[in-house]
């Protein structure tokens, strides 16, 4: 059952209908909460990260990221982990791409962008946008799903990503709301969503249900 609010939930201080073509250029953010200390007498140099959706040049490192994913992750699904690099170039990347095109797709599903989110050059997070809401995604999992690599995780690189793809997903979703949803015992990706502007506005037994405005905060 779920329970729906009247009013904005704030977090506790104790928290720490077609298919879209992603575009292929990338985005870049920086923020403080992202810089990392040079070890020079200059003291700080500032981080460079961008979001790119999945493609054929980046190859190499797509697969080690995703065949490293773990299975499934606060909700977060990866049918591809542990997957050889002759299957993820002949399957995997090939599905993703064919996804975001909304190329054969079975009836339960809408077309979906991979993102990967890079620190320089290297690949450090896993986003995806559901580009539009079916029946079970509007009452689910949303349009936004999100994966840190654990080593990068509490020094506010999920904030920045989410931030990157809510650019991303108010270009492509038509909804006036990004809905998304996260587990109560995932206290660290809820303050993500939170931290973007996102609002609960309902919660069952296992999940909060959270909407981030298309426009305007």
């Amino acid at each position: 059952m779920l329970y729906w609010f009247s009013e904005k939930r704030q977090l506790q201080k104790s928290l720490t209908t077609t298919a879209f073509l992603p575009s292929f250029h990338n985005f870049h953010y920086s923020d403080a909460s992202c810089k990392n200390t040079a070890g020079s007498s200059t003291g700080k140099k500032m981080e460079t990260l961008s979001l790119r959706p999945a493609n054929y040049e980046d190859l190499e490192e797509e697969w080690l990221f995703v065949q490293a994913m773990p299975e499934d992750e606060n909700g977060l699904t990866n049918r591809w982990h542990a997957i050889s690099r002759e299957e993820f170039e002949k399957t995997a990347l090939p599905d993703m791409i064919r996804y975001a095109k909304g190329i054969g797709l079975p009836d339960w599903m809408v077309p979906e962008t991979f993102y990967f989110l890079w620190k320089d050059e290297k690949i450090i997070g896993q986003f995806r946008i559901r580009h539009y809401l079916n029946d079970s995604l509007r009452d689910g999992a949303g349009h936004i799903g999100q994966f840190i690599a654990k080593e990068y995780r509490g020094k506010g690189y999920g904030t920045a990503g989410l931030r990157l793809t809510l650019e991303e997903a108010r270009r492509i979703v038509p909804e006036d709301e990004i809905y998304l949803r996260v587990n109560k015992d995932n206290p660290a990706s809820l303050h993500v969503m939170l931290k973007n502007n996102g609002t609960i506005v309902a919660e069952d037994e296992s999940h909060y249900f959270v909407r981030i405005k298309k426009f305007g905060a």
